[in-house]
């Protein structure tokens, strides 16, 4: 099995074949994964497809997403707050934050809302996502960011430069909130190419980023997909402090 790993550490210009199959192997095994999940398509009826994220909420198959400003708005409140946690703690902090929107009869995420806010109050409803002090302040940072952007569409860089907000977490807001297609990296995703050989151990976020964007196509729906895809199969098959190699992506691309 090492060696079969190892194999696929093949030259620059072998690789594009190895990350779609490996992209086609997980689709086929996992199907459509359906994220961001949104806490409105939660009460609407949205869905869970895989059983190991929020219980609902995400969107299988439908790119359409997001489909408001407020949406947009969530998402990027939840791109910041899943930092240094897992998703089901931040579900409960976005769900605390709608009850408390409800209380100003409003179920929608808006900047102006969450600027409007008590600091202790916003404190104590993201307090489930952790570092709740300093979350809070960054929450309000990107309310007053965005609720002037308008309709533009933030560049990297642009992401970048505010306060709290890094590559994996600009990736992310740049991909689900303004669909841009930006691959988004995150620890599962280095596991999982660092034990299939395809990346050195000490390979950056740039490195990794790169591996992806350059061996597929610049298409929204398969960066969503291999994102989320991706997550959902380190869930269930790498454990937190080690790494175990899953057989049945070997079979589907060697």
């Amino acid at each position: 099995m090492k060696e079969s790993a190892q194999n696929l550490n093949t030259e620059k210009k072998g690789l594009k074949p190895v990350i779609r199959k490996i992209y086609d192997c997980l689709l086929g095994s996992y199907g459509p994964q359906g994220w961001w999940p949104l806490t409105e398509l939660r009460e609407s009826g949205g869905k869970n497809p895989t059983k190991t994220g929020s219980i609902q909420g995400y969107h299988p198959a439908d790119y359409t997403y997001p489909q408001t400003r407020n949406q947009q708005f969530e998402i990027i409140c939840g791109a910041l707050l899943t930092q240094n946690t897992s998703w089901i703690q931040v579900e409960k902090a976005l769900l605390n934050l709608k009850d408390i929107l409800s209380l100003k009869q409003t179920h929608s995420f808006s900047p102006e809302v969450i600027l409007s806010l008590d600091p202790e109050v916003l404190k104590e409803a993201i307090r489930p996502a952790g570092y709740y002090n300093q979350k809070a302040v960054r929450l309000k940072d990107l309310a007053c960011w965005f609720s002037e952007l308008e309709d533009r569409i933030p560049a990297r860089k642009e992401l970048l430069s505010l306060k709290g907000v890094g590559p994996e977490t600009a990736d992310s807001i740049l991909l689900y909130a303004f669909k841009q297609p930006s691959f988004v990296v995150d620890a599962y995703t280095k596991r999982i190419v660092t034990n299939l050989g395809l990346v050195d151990e000490k390979a950056g976020y740039n490195e990794i980023k790169a591996l992806f964007e350059e061996n597929l196509p610049e298409d929204l729906a398969v960066y969503q997909e291999y994102h989320a895809l991706l997550v959902e199969h380190a869930k269930r098959y790498y454990q937190k402090k080690s790494i175990w190699t899953n057989d049945e992506i070997l079979k589907c691309i060697l």
